[in-house]
């Protein structure tokens, strides 16, 4: 059991929850006829859904910002967290190689505060600029006392859903197609993203007490400050890349689960392995939470992304003119491996004790 005393979370059984909760969802799948809206089938451990409506290929996927908005509450700073909401879900779907086109969000609020709605809404704006989709949909809710948070003012959760288009021409892609001797390339992460906030949190206090958003880390930033950095948004380098005619076989976002958890979504199809020898080094506020907190790498690598937000499987003879391209839209990209026959991910860690951490791949129908 892989459940973490320090941040009481237990990411096995969330992966069994979800299980669980998919397993009832695809027993509506039956609901609907071929080419009404039914999904497609073979996409178990998708990073989001693709239906079929009348041929037209349509992918949904939802998600939320989590604790991370606690950061948003503590510094007051609230423009840059869309950016976390609108990356968790259209990165998602671009995942699976699909175009996001459109995103509905749910806000649910304690009470209302127009100033903090309209700064929280601006950001929702700039965020959608990025990822080039529009906010079709949405919707405010005054929940009381059910909702809570750090200290005065408006208290809020943010969720929200994204549609994307498969087009014309296009496959779905679910890493069937990713074969023996394939490039891995690491984009960079430039912070936590939404994941791992519980543990994060919970060093932070222990290191500095309650008010651990206002301690100096450096570089003219507090702690809090450092820790909101926004999520970078990899959606429009996917989306070009594969309309530039790249060889995409596999596309892994790093959330929460690790590198681990989320590339075997990509491996496992094939019962294929990597050996992941020159990923990116996280940034140093990470590491620094991680040396603060005494965090061992097999945990920081299970529940962060350790500098990594998402990895792509490409035919080698195109690996680095698919960094070059990246490059040229302001990514930072690296080949940080090779895909290899034996069913096991090789990972040479760079956090605060670098080593070799060995995942091995579950069943595919695990």
């Amino acid at each position: 059991m892989n459940k973490s005393k320090q941040s009481g979370l237990d990411i096995d059984l969330g992966n069994r929850c979800s299980k669980i909760a998919f397993e009832w969802a695809k027993k509506t799948f039956d609901f609907r006829s071929a080419g009404s809206g039914n999904p497609l089938p073979g996409l178990d451990g998708a990073f989001s859904n693709v239906m079929d409506l009348g041929g037209v290929k349509i992918g949904m996927a939802s998600d939320g910002v989590g604790t991370k908005i606690e950061l948003a509450e503590r510094t007051k700073i609230y423009h840059t967290i869309a950016f976390d909401l609108v990356a968790m879900v259209v990165d998602d779907l671009a995942a699976n190689g699909l175009e996001p086109v459109n995103l509905s969000n749910i806000l649910d609020v304690d009470a209302l505060d127009a100033a903090v709605i309209d700064r929280l809404m601006e950001g929702l704006y700039q965020a959608a600029k990025v990822a080039r989709v529009t906010v079709t949909g949405g919707e405010i809710a005054e929940l009381g006392s059910r909702i809570s948070g750090y200290g005065d003012g408006m208290h809020f959760n943010w969720a929200a859903t994204g549609l994307a288009i498969l087009p014309p021409g296009r496959e779905v892609i679910d890493g069937s197609k990713v074969q023996v001797g394939d490039r891995i390339i690491a984009l960079k992460s430039q912070g936590f993203r939404s994941n791992g906030f519980s543990l994060l949190r919970r060093i932070m206090n222990e290191q500095f007490g309650d008010a651990w958003h206002q301690a100096a880390y450096g570089e003219g930033k507090t702690w809090g400050q450092a820790l909101l950095t926004p999520s970078r948004i990899y959606t429009p380098l996917i989306v070009d890349l594969i309309k530039a005619d790249f060889e995409i076989h596999g596309i892994a976002h790093i959330t929460g689960g690790g590198i681990g958890d989320n590339l075997q979504r990509v491996l496992k199809i094939n019962g294929f392995g990597a050996v992941l020898d020159r990923l990116f080094e996280p940034p140093h506020f990470m590491r620094k939470v991680q040396e603060l907190g005494q965090v061992s790498e097999a945990q920081a690598y299970r529940l962060w992304n350790m500098g990594n937000g998402m990895l792509l499987v490409v035919k080698a003879e195109q690996a680095e003119a698919v960094v070059q391209f990246a490059a040229k839209q302001q990514y930072q990209a690296q080949i940080a491996g090779t895909v290899q026959k034996e069913s096991a991910i090789e990972l040479k860690s760079r956090g605060m004790e670098p080593q070799t951490l060995i995942y091995h791949l579950k069943e595919k129908d695990s």
